[in-house]
């Protein structure tokens, strides 16, 4: 019974999705839109770390791990840009497999590696902005770094099964 329900749900999940294929609801433009102004300010938070040599990043911070920091960023970007921009399709196209890759995959190393010192997370920022951030703690940032993982590695399974479903009913109404 409770396979019929679930079924059901995402039959009714895909068959939306082919009527309204390629269609963005505003409040996912308005999201994906804030994604693009908000992360590239994140971006330049961590380069300003780099830049200023703060201690936020230890000595384990390599290439490798400024790749996958900057990757994820960036690939939160891009998605946000196609979606915000009305490029649903391929948005989610890059959702299942850049997210899986950069994002997921990336944090993971990231945990593993964790080549941060949150005790100077706050220190880019004027004395008077400070405790915006400064409650962060490295423990803290694990356990938001374990949720991203979880929350990325969904939605990227889901992202790439609906997609399936959504062409093969695509084809089918096509037929």
């Amino acid at each position: 019974m409770k396979m019929k329900a679930i079924k059901s749900w995402f039959s009714r999940l895909v068959e939306k999705e082919v009527e309204e294929y390629d269609v963005i609801p505003y409040s996912e433009q308005v999201t994906s839109i804030a994604i693009v102004v908000v992360f590239p300010l994140i971006v330049l938070y961590f380069v300003a770390h780099q830049m200023w040599s703060t201690g936020f990043f230890t000595a384990t911070f390599g290439t490798l791990e400024m790749l996958l920091l900057y990757g994820s960023l960036i690939a939160w970007i891009v998605t946000g840009a196609l979606e915000g921009f009305g490029r649903k399709n391929l948005s989610r196209d890059f959702d299942a497999f850049g997210g899986l890759i950069f994002v997921t995959i990336g944090i993971a190393w990231l945990y593993v590696v964790f080549p941060f010192e949150f005790a100077h997370f706050a220190d880019v920022l004027p004395d008077f902005l400070r405790f915006l951030v400064q409650w962060i703690s490295s423990d803290i940032a694990r356990v938001l770094m374990v949720l991203a993982i979880i929350v990325n590695l969904v939605a990227a399974v889901y992202s790439a099964i609906s997609r399936v479903f959504v062409r093969k009913a695509r084809k089918k109404q096509k037929l």
